[in-house]
């Protein structure tokens, strides 16, 4: 019978977040598949795991592919781990699994760090809806390009970013989707100078343009903003943004479709909160009434 492929999540800075059951599989499975051996084995050397490594990165990854499917299929274990976070998302990996998938070799995955999740969990961004794009592309031209598509997107938007790439990255930000426009700034999560900047893009530039940017950095814009409605990273809830427009004269359903939009939430939902909203006040008035006769 042939192996296992485990895509086993390692830590994306702290060495305590790697999980009970990850630190069973380095340790059990035959080889460990690793994007750079020398900084996986200062997790290996941390753990006491003397599992064999062998390097699997973007320049060998068709060759020693080859190789891995052929341990697989003698029935060997093999893991894949990435430097950080997870395998296979932005990494190397996705040719592996898809070629495991179609010689029916079982693929698990072993979750736990992902530099994506815990920056959108922290960043204060709408996190109903959202879309990883990877690396922002390297030559200004056709950052922008990239950037351009996000004037009318209603979802947060993930990006990885290269430190020396940020400051001119968050000046684009500003002159394509506006001054105003949020986002959030991850650097370094779970290491000794963690840092998050939120804000508008503007005074994004000023916070990282005083000097070298270091770190790892995952960069995240918000949705587009809608009508009168603020950026959905604002600190308003839908009720209050509702609230708001509705005290401004516009009429129900515009409102609705604006904060919908903001919030990147189905308008039926939306318009069912309204009415909530509505009806909630109509009994508070009610009770009002009640008290002064």
């Amino acid at each position: 019978m042939s192996g296992t492929l485990y895509l086993v999540a390692t830590p994306i800075g702290n060495l305590e977040d790697l999980t009970f059951r990850a630190l069973r599989i380095l340790k059990e499975v035959d080889l460990v598949a690793a994007e750079d051996t020398r900084h996986s084995r200062k997790l290996f050397n941390h753990y006491g795991i003397s599992t064999p490594l062998t390097s699997y990165f973007a320049h060998n990854e068709a060759q020693k592919g080859e190789r891995l499917l052929a341990e697989l299929q003698a029935g060997k274990s093999v893991a894949l781990i990435s430097d950080a976070g997870t395998p296979a998302i932005s990494d190397p990996g996705f040719l592996l699994v898809r070629r495991c998938r179609d010689e029916g070799i079982a693929v698990l995955a072993v979750p736990g760090p992902s530099a994506v999740i815990a920056a959108l969990a922290i960043s204060g961004l709408p996190t109903e809806r959202f879309a990883f794009e990877g690396f922002l592309p390297a030559r200004s031209k056709a950052r922008r390009e990239a950037l351009r598509q996000l004037r009318t997107e209603l979802r947060t938007t993930i990006f990885y970013e290269a430190p020396h790439r940020l400051p001119a990255t968050l000046r684009e930000i500003c002159e394509e989707l506006g001054a105003e426009r949020f986002v959030a700034v991850a650097r370094e999560l779970t290491k000794l100078h963690e840092e998050l900047f939120r804000g508008p893009a503007k005074a994004a530039v000023e916070h990282f343009g005083a000097g070298r940017v270091r770190g790892e950095i995952v960069l995240l814009v918000a949705p587009a903003a809608a009508g009168a409605v603020e950026p959905a990273t604002a600190v308003d809830s839908v009720e209050e943004s509702l609230r708001k427009l509705r005290g401004e004269g516009l009429p129900l359903r515009q409102a609705v479709k604006q904060v919908a939009k903001a919030f990147g939430l189905p308008g039926d939902e939306v318009y069912r909160r309204a009415l909530a909203m509505k009806e909630s006040g109509a009994r508070h008035q009610d009770s009002g009434q009640g008290k002064k006769s």
